[in-house]
């Protein structure tokens, strides 16, 4: 097999590892939609128990999807990655019912280091934040066996 399959093979097999794993994720309705080497693409519905004090999606729970696929996208390689640092902007509100869609790519990584950005986008494709998110890279696989 070609190592783009190779790879994007081992992408799944950790993404499934992770499911597996991620209580958050299920409890807030996430669906892992794509993910490859260095890529993850997730999405979830805004529901009545998500929204803030002003009738709109709380950012948290924005930040969680878009945090959410930043960690699948950097630890795709099969090295367990973990945040170090995240920002977020705000350009626009999801609201009641919004199905947001984070997409997140890897930008850069050298050594224990890289930096992923992160979009997530409404049905009608408006942007509700932007994530950028530097990860280091720590001890363990999540798929035992393969480096």
């Amino acid at each position: 097999m070609p190592d783009r399959r190779n790879a994007q093979i081992l992408a799944e097999r950790v993404a499934a590892a992770i499911g597996e794993r991620d209580a958050v994720s299920r409890f807030l309705g996430i669906a892992v939609d794509q993910v490859g080497p260095g890529f993850a693409r997730l999405s979830m519905t805004v529901t009545a128990d998500m929204l803030n004090g002003v009738g709109t999606c709380h950012g948290g729970l924005s930040f969680t999807l878009a945090d959410t696929a930043f960690a699948y996208a950097c630890n795709s390689h099969n090295r367990v990655g973990v945040a170090l640092s995240c920002t977020v902007t705000y350009p626009a509100a999801a609201q009641l019912g919004d199905r947001l869609t984070a997409e997140c790519r890897e930008i850069h990584s050298k050594g224990r280091n890289g930096t992923y950005d992160c979009t997530v986008t409404r049905q009608d494709g408006e942007v509700v934040a932007l994530f950028r998110g530097q990860c280091r890279i720590i001890k363990g696989h999540f798929v035992e066996g393969i480096e």
